[in-house]
């Protein structure tokens, strides 16, 4: 199921650290938004100059395939951070306490180990396309950027991971302190209220809760 959760940054040394990643977090996926959204204003300017004007912009498709691969990676670190990837909470949905947190910590350190790999081999793909001269078949466009902002994407979930250990480390030590610098789920029925609040769909709720009155 997939989920947004609250965002808890806590006090102390974890809470500044996550509230610093936190903002950068923000600022990667905000250009990752408007980086899109300059793509779908390119593809428009596209269909109407070659449809219009006979003047299609010059390597339009390579653009594309350049920037998305770019821009999809920068947010994955913004995901993480809010519980947004896909996950199965079949099993772990029914644990609490110790028990939710030692699958939540080893969930964390496979990944981890899986990231850890991952930035260490697009480091170094995109050197060996810095130091090829690599570039795209049609327009000729350079590869080495789009390749290194994937492995600097790459790090920076790296090091969202390594808060998230942290943060359940923390809670795994002590259960029942306040999760911090950690995804806290919702439930179904939460994120429904939550919905219905923001949107205005009860008109007779409460505005703070959701819950009819």
């Amino acid at each position: 199921m997939t989920g947004e959760g609250d965002v808890r940054h806590g006090s102390g040394a974890l809470g500044a650290v996550d509230r610093t990643m936190y903002a950068i977090e923000k600022l990667t996926a905000l250009v990752s938004g408007y980086g899109i959204f300059g793509l779908m204003l390119i593809g428009v300017v596209q269909i109407f100059g070659r449809k219009l004007f006979n003047a299609p912009i010059f390597g339009y498709i390579d653009i594309v395939e350049i920037a998305m691969s770019a821009l999809v990676f920068l947010g994955l670190a913004y995901t993480e951070r809010l519980g947004g990837h896909i996950r199965m909470e079949l099993f772990v949905s029914h644990l609490k306490g110790r028990a939710l947190w030692t699958f939540e910590l080893l969930g964390v350190l496979t990944g981890l180990a899986i990231v850890g790999v991952l930035v260490i081999y697009s480091y170094t793909h995109a050197m060996r396309a810095y130091y090829s001269g690599d570039t795209t078949i049609d327009a000729q466009y350079l590869l080495w950027p789009s390749k290194m902002v994937v492995c600097l994407s790459l790090a920076l979930l790296f090091l969202r991971l390594l808060v998230s250990l942290w943060g359940y480390l923390r809670l795994l030590i002590d259960p029942t302190a306040e999760p911090a610098a950690v995804p806290v789920m919702i439930d179904v029925e939460e994120q429904a209220r939550r919905d219905a609040a923001t949107v205005g769909a009860a008109p007779d709720a409460d505005p703070g809760t959701g819950r009819e009155r």
